[in-house]
């Protein structure tokens, strides 16, 4: 049983969100993770997911114990986390916590990440955990093992349900090593019920201005890598029962909304798999940006989107006051907006 770390508590207020909608008690893994991510939009009616990308030089002054005491910097980073994720509960479906940002501070860091995860989905958000990982053979099957909890911890006692791992729904991958690196975290995860229900996100095309000099060059069959990235996505997102009742699969993609030009081919040759959109926002990606990746402009859950907003969001700009209502008014905002990209 872990210890409520300071400024943690205080994050644990009641079900019922002001201002906002009323999310799920927790957020169950027995659905395939296609289904219950696009339920998840579905029921917030925005694709919007929340970045949690925390920068110690950048916390609120007020990110500190219950009674206003200095702690320590995992423990800022975790009053911060937690300050978010109640000012985001009940207005965007998703969270997605940047695993760097945590793991710089170490064990504690880590810790720091594994709480923060549990919150957020004890509060009914989809966790996306953005650690970009890309290995083969038993380093990939150790990593999906962190990311989606497989097995007991250590020391739990015979029979019970503690994890050795930091159980998010879901993790983002980079492929470049061939699907072979992606394919552990699907066995991990599970691809129905039960324990599974867990997802991936594989980058095709990021929205890194650095990623052209690879991303963008011609093979000699014409297509572009990042083509070609996304039919092996496509590929491996259909096989097996990946793809559930929504029509959406377990595999999904991360595609940048800066790179708005590729973003209708890439859509056409990956049909079923969620767009993971970073790059919206402060690093200048928009509405329009956006609209040529949806597969549909009808319902929520034709789009086939999950839109994040770091630095917009968590640091508003607003100075004094309750810095996590203007946390909350940002993420409604941005919620807000994305509720447009179905209009033409």
């Amino acid at each position: 049983m872990t210890t409520e770390r300071p400024g943690v508590g205080e994050a644990r207020i009641g079900r019922q969100e002001r201002g906002g909608r009323t999310p799920p008690a927790d957020v169950s893994s027995a659905a395939p993770f296609g289904d219950r991510l696009c339920d998840a939009i579905e029921r917030m009616g925005t694709p919007a997911c929340v970045g949690l990308d925390p920068v110690l030089e950048r916390l609120p002054a007020a990110a500190t114990d219950a009674k206003g005491k200095p702690i320590g910097a995992a423990d800022r980073i975790e009053a911060f986390c937690a300050g978010v994720i109640e000012a985001v509960a009940g207005v965007v479906p998703m969270v997605k916590p940047q695993s760097a940002c945590f793991e710089r501070f170490g064990q504690a860091g880590v810790g720091v990440l594994k709480r923060t995860i549990q919150l957020a989905r004890q509060r009914g958000l989809i966790v996306i955990l953005d650690a970009k990982r890309g290995d083969i053979g038993t380093t990939a099957e150790h990593y999906a093992a962190a990311a989606f909890g497989a097995g007991s911890s250590a020391n739990a006692a015979p029979g019970a349900a503690a994890r050795s791992g930091l159980d998010a729904d879901a993790i983002t991958l980079s492929g470049y090593m061939g699907m072979e690196t992606v394919e552990p975290f699907l066995s991990a995860g599970g691809v129905g019920g039960g324990e599974g229900g867990r997802g991936v996100f594989v980058l095709v095309r990021t929205s890194n201005p650095g990623s052209d000099s690879i991303q963008a060059q011609r093979l000699a069959d014409g297509r572009t890598v990042a083509e070609l990235m996304a039919d092996e996505v496509a590929a491996l997102g259909r096989a097996g029962e990946r793809v559930g009742a929504s029509g959406w699969s377990c595999v999904g993609a991360v595609v940048g909304a800066t790179k708005s030009g590729e973003g209708a081919a890439l859509r056409k040759r990956m049909p079923e798999q969620m767009f993971l959109v970073p790059g919206f926002g402060a690093q200048g990606g928009t509405i329009e940006d956006i609209r040529p990746m949806l597969r549909g402009t009808g319902s929520v859950r034709e789009w086939g989107v999950v839109v994040n907003a770091s630095r917009s969001v968590l640091y508003p700009g607003e100075t004094g006051g309750d810095w996590k209502r203007h946390v909350r008014d940002a993420a409604a905002r941005f919620a807000e907006e994305l509720r447009g990209l179905g209009a033409k």
